[in-house]
């Protein structure tokens, strides 16, 4: 097949990626992705001041989200056509009107836009895990990630605790207009510390995105890394999305804000993320993919079999998300390990099947749980992981007798 691109390997040295360098990108990937979270706490707050339903201003946060998924597709894979640090910078500037937006949305219809923007321009850190990918030496890659993807795990817990107590004392609009000095700060060390990368992609814009499905009809294991990685979101998303109707039932009736604090519980996520990049390089991707998804499938187990205790939920909810954090780093440190002149678009391939295995969870997770409760819920996301691990050990296999 021929190929759709012009891509050009980095034959001049290129920047290392220091300890100091490695601590800024994982900081400001975890305060970059905080905007992305910051209005869950807020959407009551939200609704009491532009007089709308509850269920109208939770618009807002999906709006956010759809957002962030056309910025994933459209803006990430320029990370390899244009000059990174620019891209970066560039789009500081935007998120910082978007936020300002937001702050001073005077209608609901302007904040429904305004965060459109807000998650479009919520993107970097989805720039930041391909560079740290292509600025580690080999056997430092996994290792790396591991540490970036433990920032944006703790900003996107971090993000909904620090939001609700400051609107709680002075409003919501304080809470994007807090954010704004952030970014600020955060732009500025950007200016002055990432270093420039030069594009590895030659071409038009129109060639860059057929270039992500040349490597995606190319590479046998970007394929199979999408599968499963959207398995094992959706799996993971049909957990969250049916969570809070578990717990304000019986035995438990608890209110929202128990099931907003098990995500605190999520923490343990960001411990597992750099265990896995630790030891990798000892056990292969391939053995931590296969430990992460039977953990996810025993996590099935537990919330099915004690889903009707404090501590068989708590204990799955640790137990899935280590599995997912575990699957999710070793499926990105494999797909990066080869092709790292395009590793914007390969990334793109893989987050927006990620995403979309989410959506797909959300969705059936509600139905699943209008039609037969709790046990038809455990039931259907202990089988999106079964058949992730069914396939995962059959591509294993079949790859053993091809060599």
């Amino acid at each position: 097949m021929k190929k759709l691109e012009a891509d050009i390997e980095q034959t001049e040295n290129k920047p290392q990626l220091t300890r100091g360098l490695l601590w800024l990108i994982t900081i400001g990937a975890g305060l970059v992705l905080a905007n992305l979270y910051y209005n869950q706490p807020l959407l009551s707050h939200i609704a009491a001041d532009f007089g709308v339903s509850e269920s109208a201003a939770s618009k807002v946060a999906m709006i956010t989200q759809l957002g962030y998924a056309a910025g994933l597709f459209f803006i990430v894979p320029l990370g390899d056509m244009m000059r990174r640090k620019k891209i970066i910078l560039v789009d500081f500037g935007f998120m910082l009107l978007a936020l300002f937006a937001v702050a001073l949305s005077p209608s609901f219809s302007t904040i429904i836009i305004a965060s459109f923007f807000l998650g479009l321009t919520t993107i970097i850190p989805q720039i930041f895990l391909p560079l740290t990918a292509q600025l580690s030496r080999p056997e430092e890659t996994a290792k790396s990630m591991a540490m970036v993807v433990s920032g944006m795990l703790i900003g996107m817990l971090a993000s909904r605790v620090f939001s609700g107590i400051l609107a709680e004392y002075f409003g919501w609009r304080a809470v994007y207009l807090v954010a704004m000095c952030i970014m600020l700060i955060l732009g500025l060390c950007m200016a002055l510390f990432l270093p420039e990368i030069k594009p590895t992609f030659k071409g038009t814009y129109r060639e860059l995105m057929l270039s992500i499905l040349y490597y995606v009809k190319t590479l046998p294991d970007l394929r199979m890394a999408a599968l499963r990685g959207g398995l094992v979101f959706g799996s993971f998303s049909m957990l969250w999305a049916t969570l809070a109707f578990r717990l304000n039932g019986a035995p438990f009736l608890a209110g929202s804000d128990v099931a907003g604090a098990m995500g605190l519980v999520g923490i343990v996520g960001a411990v597992a993320a750099n265990v896995v990049g630790r030891i990798t390089n000892k056990y292969g991707q391939n053995r931590i993919l296969t430990a992460g998804a039977s953990v996810m499938l025993l996590s099935w187990v537990i919330l099915g079999l004690g889903g009707s205790t404090y501590a068989g939920i708590i204990a799955g909810v640790i137990l899935i998300d280590m599995g997912i954090q575990a699957m999710n780093i070793s499926n990105q440190s494999l797909i990066f390990s080869s092709h790292k002149e395009a590793t914007n678009r390969i990334n793109t391939a893989y987050m927006v099947t990620f995403f979309i295995g989410g959506a797909v969870g959300t969705w059936i997770g509600g139905l699943i749980w209008g039609l037969f409760g709790w046990t038809g819920v455990t039931f259907c996301g202990g089988l999106f992981i079964l058949l992730c691990l069914l396939f995962h050990l059959s591509y294993l296999r079949k790859e053993a007798i091809n060599r």
